[in-house]
């Protein structure tokens, strides 16, 4: 009898497993060498289920709901077992507790900057970080691919995985939108749902997992870039190149020192260029108006000016047109040449384009500055 007793406390009566913490995706279920009893009681709780795996070789699915291990209800270890008529002995076979509640807040970033190619700043490089959701759809693909063996396996042992993955996908995903740098962050959203259907089929067919929700919270580029940005805000709330100049030149001179003998530099030689400018206007009318007037007395074609005068090459009829580059009309103003290219590009600075190069006459500069 009390042999009989031993034999009976060797037995497994009943499987359940209640999970007390967040973080465990998967539960190998404890038998301590025991084999489970034929009519043993089975108990699959909500957001539980349990995979029965014989011999290395998965067998019945369990879902929610409480079961009375027969030959009716365990048809797949049944034939793997070969009971063909039932059976009545106990038997040992792994059970696995898969935990399919949806796991919320995962964080996923880039260790590493993204090389993408931008229309605005050319090649550059971005990082991006958010929050992702997910839960288990396939117990076996996951036992297999992800868990294996493993007694107790926790999230912050695929956090790494599932990272490398999704930073992956992301990049190539960012990289084909062609998306410019400046419109991302109106777009975290879209670029969100859009990823959604990029990367739920990935995992789920490497790991039979379901990603429910991706989110990406912020996108940063590197400090040069940040910079460009802020200078093209200033351009804009400035209003136009003439006005940043003239604000830049107040800045400096506002702080005195160095900075203000060096904020006039600009100013001195664009008013020089406007002075020599109006001189050569000047010189031109008084050529064209040289003409003695009616009732003058006639020079005297024997003075000493008049000798002068012969000997002296004729002026042109117009002066030679001073042109400059972009680069040598951002010397001149002060500021960056990629400012000039965008103030020609918004048609408030006139300029010619030749080929692949821009040209700007001082005319249309001493216009430009004029306002």
């Amino acid at each position: 009898m009390d042999f009989m007793k031993i034999i009976t406390k060797q037995l497994i009566e009943i499987i359940e497993w209640t999970d007390d913490s967040r973080d465990t995706l998967s539960y190998r279920w404890p038998d301590e060498d025991k084999e489970i009893k034929n009519g043993a009681q089975l108990v699959v709780r909500e957001s539980q289920q349990v995979q029965f795996v014989s011999e290395g070789q998965f067998a019945d699915l369990f879902n929610p709901g409480r079961y009375q291990l027969t030959t009716q209800n365990i048809p797949i270890l049944s034939t793997l077992r070969g009971w063909k008529y039932g059976f009545n002995s106990p038997f040992k076979c792994d059970v696995y507790y898969i935990n399919t509640r949806l796991f919320t807040g995962n964080k996923w970033g880039t260790s590493n900057p993204i090389m993408m190619r931008d229309k605005d700043f050319g090649v550059i490089r971005l990082r991006a970080f958010g929050t992702y959701d997910f839960r288990i759809t396939d117990a076996a693909k996951f036992l297999k691919e992800v868990a294996g063996t493993d007694q107790n396996f926790r999230i912050d042992e695929f956090a790494d995985t599932m990272r490398s993955r999704i930073v992956s996908i992301f990049s190539e995903a960012l990289a084909k939108a062609q998306v410019p740098a400046l419109d991302v962050a109106q777009r975290y959203s879209e670029l969100g749902d859009a990823l959604l259907q990029l990367i739920n089929p990935a995992v789920s067919e490497k790991y039979g997992l379901e990603i429910t929700s991706f989110l990406l919270e912020n996108v940063s580029v590197p400090p040069e870039v940040e910079q460009a940005i802020d200078k093209r805000s200033s351009m804009g709330a400035s209003g136009n190149l003439n006005d940043y100049v003239k604000y830049q030149m107040g800045q400096a001179m506002a702080n005195g020192g160095e900075g203000a003998a060096a904020a006039t530099i600009p100013a001195t030689m664009a008013m020089g260029f406007g002075m020599a400018q109006e001189m050569m206007k000047g010189m031109q009318g008084g050529a064209a108006g040289g003409t003695p007037a009616s009732g003058a007395a006639p020079a005297d074609p024997f003075s000493p000016a008049a000798a002068q005068a012969a000997q002296t090459p004729a002026a042109p009829a117009a002066a030679a047109m001073q042109v400059l580059t972009p680069a040598q009309a951002a010397q001149v103003l002060g500021v960056a040449e990629a400012d000039v290219l965008a103030e020609i590009q918004a048609g408030n600075l006139k300029a010619r384009q030749i080929g692949s190069q821009w040209r700007i006459a001082q005319a249309a500069l001493d216009e430009f500055l004029r306002g």
